[in-house]
């Protein structure tokens, strides 16, 4: 079994919110506190270690992690080029990747990665979440041996993550029961519909203990 000091915990923040209006979408409010707060409560305890992976506004980030990890190279190239600055930066065996946009990720995403992999440990490189219909290729667990691969394959111009896994072996872990984890919010309105769905789900779970 994985172990909580085998883990390095990654929120991808890096990316220029374009949807948003070049807004630094993990700074954004969301239920009084930044969309990367949210996430962070997904990992701290569970890891090793929570990095941030940004590329601007990093002091005010800072607070909300362990270490803050910019891009190995700059430009934006995209998560796959956060994801190879993670895998670099770790110093544990396995790394969690997570987009800093999903605040409704399941509390317990750590413990159902790592389950996921369970017994195959040996054999499987990478876990990614799946939800039933479609494959969420930056919520995953990653091994950081990786790293020289990957480095490869962006100097061979590769961006597409999925291209890249399939590189490796890797397998599917189950988060169908969750339907609103996987919620990007890329504009104010999906933000909003999303803070009255968390919270008339609170409200009932209060209620109907």
């Amino acid at each position: 079994m994985i172990t909580r000091e085998a883990l390095t915990g990654m929120i991808l923040a890096g990316g220029q919110g374009r949807r948003m209006g070049g807004r630094d979408k993990g700074l954004e409010p969301f239920a009084g506190r930044p969309l990367v707060a949210h996430v962070r409560e997904r990992l701290a305890g569970r890891v090793a270690e929570v990095l941030i992976n940004a590329n601007r506004n990093v002091e005010r980030y800072r607070p909300l992690a362990d270490r803050v990890v910019s891009d190995a190279e700059g430009g934006y190239q995209g998560p796959l080029m956060g994801i190879y600055s993670g895998l670099k930066a770790a110093s544990t065996p396995w790394l969690i990747v997570t987009p800093c946009d999903t605040p409704a990720l399941p509390l317990d995403l750590v413990e159902r990665l790592v389950a996921g992999i369970g017994e195959k440990e040996g054999e499987h490189d990478i876990a990614v979440a799946f939800d039933g219909e479609r494959l969420h290729p930056v919520v995953a667990l990653i091994r950081t041996s990786l790293a020289d691969d990957l480095a490869a394959a962006l100097a061979e111009g590769e961006r597409k993550i999925d291209r890249w896994y399939a590189r490796h072996v890797w397998c599917r872990v189950h988060v169908s029961d969750c339907p609103d984890a996987f919620a990007n919010l890329n504009t104010d309105d999906e933000k909003a519909r999303l803070e009255r769905v968390l919270g008339e789900a609170a409200r009932a779970a209060r209620v109907n203990p």
